[in-house]
């Protein structure tokens, strides 16, 4: 397994150094430097042990864990987590998250709603840490309107470097709801205000592709999209740097499912 195989290189690093931080001024100087080295090198060779201890700790209460994600064995990955988090209430950060993507990665998202409602019993705030993955369960199934109200709900309650996309998702959902008169003022606001190259991309790009044929004012609209589209060429120069800023967004469910609007924005952007 790699992981394994990085942990055990990992180890046999750590090793050498605390053997040649210990033995080091020995060999070269003597015992009488050794012996005055040692009051500055004993705070490293502890520190280095500890660490050495805590990461041989951490791999054995997590090679389950990390065997299965390794593998991709989502639905093995699923039934692990459930043991954890339903069965022992270990409602923590990492779980939920990890327990909802493998939902998601298996299409069931009727779990991913069971698991919301459980953990905002139990852990209210592992759900405003996972807005955006609970919120694209309602996206994928289909169910728009009711996405659109937990965006708006939990736009204060996430994560506020997450903030900006979902208030995104929160206009996201309202446009694929077809609710084209509540959707224009939030891509209108997010274009004019975003501070962030990619999401005002996007909102300049639905502006311009879905919501001027639809809007009471379309000069506005257009003009608008326009701005925005000159914003993101001032920041970002070309499509290649669009696909690198797209690609350290990783794959996240939530990036996954706009895949293609980000594309066909870049190509509208740099075209």
């Amino acid at each position: 397994m790699k992981f394994k195989y990085m942990i055990i290189v990992f180890s046999i690093i750590i090793a050498i150094i605390i053997f040649v931080i210990a033995f080091m001024p020995l060999l070269l100087a003597g015992p009488e430097f050794a012996a005055n080295f040692r009051f500055i090198s004993l705070p490293v060779l502890l520190f280095m042990s500890l660490l050495l201890v805590g990461m041989f700790i951490f791999f054995i209460f997590n090679y389950r864990l990390l065997s299965l994600l390794e593998r991709e064995d989502w639905p093995a990955l699923a039934y692990y987590l459930e043991d954890k988090v339903f069965t022992k209430g270990r409602y923590t950060l990492r779980n939920v998250r990890i327990l909802a993507s493998s939902y998601l990665i298996i299409s069931d998202y009727q779990s991913v709603l069971k698991l919301e409602a459980r953990t905002t019993i139990s852990k209210p705030s592992a759900v405003s840490k996972n807005v955006l993955i609970f919120g694209s369960a309602r996206i994928i199934s289909g169910k728009y309107a009711e996405a659109a109200v937990f965006f708006k709900t939990h736009q204060e309650r996430c994560k506020p470097k997450e903030r900006q996309w979902v208030r995104w998702f929160y206009g996201f959902s309202l446009l694929l709801a077809g609710d084209f008169r509540a959707v224009e003022p939030v891509f209108t606001s997010i274009t004019v205000s975003s501070g962030d190259a990619l999401i005002t991309g996007l909102s300049a790009y639905f502006l311009y592709s879905s919501l001027e044929k639809k809007s009471a004012s379309p000069d506005i609209c257009r003009q608008t999209s326009d701005n925005g589209k000159i914003r993101v060429l001032k920041s970002i120069k070309n499509i290649y740097n669009w696909k690198r800023e797209t690609d350290k967004l990783g794959t996240d469910i939530y990036i996954a499912i706009i895949r293609k609007y980000i594309d066909e924005a870049g190509k509208w952007l740099f075209d």
